[in-house]
């Protein structure tokens, strides 16, 4: 049993200190985790604000040691902006993860960048690990009209389905950016708006997290994480292990990646070679609607 970063969190202290995802733990304060389940890694984790814990991780057959400071974690899960490019305005969206507050951040957003009449949209979910399922199908809702949204098959073979119920918010051109730290909800979300050819998908392929668990007591504070459903998109794939490969692969160097790592205000700008493809990609479907209208109207 290996305790596996699946992504962490933006702006958290483990983030700023250089954890990346797929990262393996390997010790806690000089503890070995080997055999160690969540909850006893997260509670030696875990401390008062201000002092340090240090994590050794394994990453690519090195060992490396993160001294991370503990702070209190405030997170909102989305940030959004205006940007401009060639073709005029156009929304830049970032969702950190699917937390409770997300969909009703979301809406906020859309409906703001709405008023400020954008041309379209990119929606960053980059590093974003995942959350709630509610929400990332009340998300998916905001951008999708019509459509299923992902499906889940429990052990028992029985499928339930979530679609879409014609209630979007917008129908102007989108592009996803995603990574290797996209996992959980965002490849539902990613992966249902590329399936039903609402979004054009950009970075690299996500994480392959699908399963739904349910960690059930065995005993002396101990818990065993028992799957109980799979993920599927709406074409059928299996998003476990196999993950949601983008439509356009870019992937960034360990230089970049540091460099972004660093200056966290060039994400999301030309800066950012995945941002500068994800604008390119979208100024291209802008010009190609804004082409079939004119022709459109001259008929």
């Amino acid at each position: 049993k290996k305790l596996v970063v699946i992504s962490p969190i933006e702006d958290t202290p483990a983030f700023k200190a250089g954890v990346q995802a797929k990262d393996i733990i390997s010790k806690i304060d000089g503890q070995s985790t080997e055999g160690m389940d969540i909850n006893q890694a997260v509670s030696l984790i875990r401390g008062p604000i201000g002092s340090q814990v240090t994590l050794t991780i394994k990453r690519e057959g090195r060992e490396i040691e993160f001294p991370i400071t503990r702070a209190k974690i405030e997170i909102h899960p989305v940030k959004y902006s205006q940007k401009e490019s060639s073709l005029g305005k156009v929304g830049y969206i970032r969702l950190n993860q699917f937390s409770a507050n997300a969909a009703g951040e979301m809406q906020e957003a859309i409906d703001e960048l709405e008023t400020q009449n954008v041309s379209g949209y990119i929606l960053d979910l980059r590093s974003n690990p995942g959350g709630l399922l509610y929400a990332s199908v009340e998300i998916a809702r905001m951008w999708l009209e019509r459509g299923d949204i992902v499906s889940t098959v429990n052990r028992s073979g029985i499928t339930d389905r979530q679609k879409a119920t014609n209630r979007s918010l917008t129908d102007k051109p989108l592009v996803i950016m995603v990574d290797g730290g996209s996992a959980s909800a965002s490849e539902i979300l990613s992966g249902a708006l590329q399936d039903n050819q609402r979004a054009t998908l950009v970075g690299t392929k996500t994480f392959g997290k699908g399963l739904v668990q349910s960690v059930r007591g065995v005993g002396k504070g101990a818990g065993l994480a028992v799957t109980i459903a799979k993920y599927f998109t709406p074409s059928g794939r299996d998003i476990n292990h196999e993950g949601i490969k983008p439509d356009i692969e870019i992937s960034l160097t360990d230089e970049q990646k540091e460099a972004l790592r660093k200056s966290r205000d060039k994400i999301g700008t030309l800066d950012d070679p995945q941002y500068a493809k994800a604008l390119e990609i979208l100024n291209q479907e802008i010009a190609k609607l804004q082409n079939n209208k004119a022709q459109s109207t001259t008929k």
